[in-house]
């Protein structure tokens, strides 16, 4: 990369108030949503059982939306729910029914990119804040202000803007603008995509996408070396595929900061605990440090580090600052490079002895190392030395899904907190 061109990465225009900017998490499930908030999210986002872009995800129940509003209400946060499928004639059934409900159980606002589902909204709900979805593909000034003219409170914009763009849409418009920070990003523009339709009958934009997109396929010059399977590439090279490197801002919070967004979109419901708390944990720190004292603001590596031990592929700044080239996409195998498993969370701790309650969630065993983290700082490494179960047996390992063991550690340690392991 050009020098110069990191130069301009680097730089920043501090505007004239800074505005500490809400961090947005995904929350797949209800154990999610918890998670994000108390790992630091002013707001989480997620999914009813009707007209959300996840329908593979965990989504939830009324029932379940009330108990997470309660709680996200109870520590200061906020609750989102996408209703962003590209709506076809039978699936406005019940629409307005649906977002009366939302509002009768707390909802804070609904994320929708369809104009017919924003007009069922208005009339089921008129009193529930609207957000425009990246679904929308908003790209432009004159485009937010008319969806602001629309009473629409918040614009996602689409993940194909620069912040020069950005910088310029806050400049024109007097309106909240939300943009992904942190995730995968789609090959296709803002998510309009047919591919999994064409390949697989599931409709990517009614929530059944296949990301057909990171499968792998073989690339021919012409048809018939394709009948001939000689592949342009040559015989045993690796399969191309057309799926972008992730999107990763965690090492350019300043610009962030200084370019007015309001808030800060992770990427994610279908993703872990782990990655949810991890990811949340990181960019809470990062965000805090700099709008606490920008002039001696100074990026901590372990911030870095600890997202790369949730990733699955390598990562990149999407079109933040130039139009993604060859080297922001993926070929050859697919990556995973997350290192570490989700082992357990903490329960309850015992400060006199030092024992710590936890739940399992992948098997771990006496002698292993793990690391213990938590909101803020809180981090350590230590081997497991002493185990017992839940009748107070000593125990050399704990193979079942969600049994609960004791466990000495040297570090106190809070509920909610988690443990992992290498792989």
């Amino acid at each position: 990369m050009p020098e110069v061109l990191k130069e301009e990465k680097t730089a920043v225009k501090r505007g004239p108030i800074l505005k500490k900017p809400e961090v947005l998490a995904p929350a797949g499930s209800l154990e999610k949503l918890k998670i994000a908030v108390h790992y630091g999210a002013d707001a989480v986002y997620i999914g009813g059982q009707q007209f959300s872009l996840r329908a593979n995800a965990d989504n939830y129940s009324y029932e379940e939306m009330k108990e997470g509003t309660d709680f996200a209400h109870a520590h200061g946060a906020k609750v989102y729910v996408a209703a962003n499928i590209i709506a076809h004639n039978e699936d406005m059934q019940g629409v307005e029914d649906f977002f009366a409900k939302l509002y009768e159980v707390g909802i804070d606002a609904v994320i929708v990119a369809d104009p017919a589902l924003i007009e069922a909204c208005k009339k089921g709900a008129p009193k529930l804040e609207i957000h425009l979805s990246t679904q929308a593909s908003t790209t432009n000034w004159q485009s937010v202000q008319f969806w602001k003219d629309e009473g629409i409170a918040r614009v996602v914009l689409a993940r194909e803007v620069s912040f020069e763009e950005i910088r310029k849409i806050k400049e024109k418009v007097d309106v909240e603008i939300e943009q992904f920070i942190h995730g995968a990003m789609c090959p296709a523009y803002s998510g309009r995509c047919v591919l999994s339709n064409h390949m697989t009958a599931r409709d990517s934009n009614r929530g059944g996408c296949c990301h057909s997109c990171r499968w792998s396929y073989d690339m021919y010059e012409n048809p018939e070396e394709a009948n001939q399977d000689a592949a342009i590439f040559g015989e045993g090279d690796n399969p191309f595929s057309f799926s972008s490197k992730d999107l990763s801002m965690i090492e350019h919070i300043p610009e962030i900061v200084e370019s007015g967004i309001d808030s800060l979109k992770i990427e994610g419901r279908m993703k872990s605990v782990h990655y949810v708390a991890t990811v949340v944990n990181a960019y809470r720190q990062a965000i805090d440090a700099y709008c606490a004292d920008p002039d001696n603001y100074q990026l901590n590596p372990h911030w870095v580090e600890e997202i790369h031990k949730a990733a699955h592929r390598s990562t990149t700044t999407g079109f933040f600052y130039e139009i993604p080239g060859p080297e922001d996409h993926l070929y050859g195998e697919a990556e995973s490079l997350a290192e570490y498993d989700f082992a357990g969370l903490v329960l309850d701790y015992d400060a006199d002895n030092r024992i710590a309650t936890i739940q399992q969630r992948t098997h771990f065993k006496l002698g292993q190392e793990v690391e213990f983290f938590g909101p803020g700082n809180r981090f350590f490494r230590q081997a497991i030395q002493e185990m017992w179960n839940d009748e107070g047996q000593a125990i050399e390992k704990a193979p079942h899904p969600l049994m609960v063991v004791k466990m000495r550690v040297e570090q106190p340690v809070s509920a909610w907190d988690i443990m992992r392991k290498h792989k």
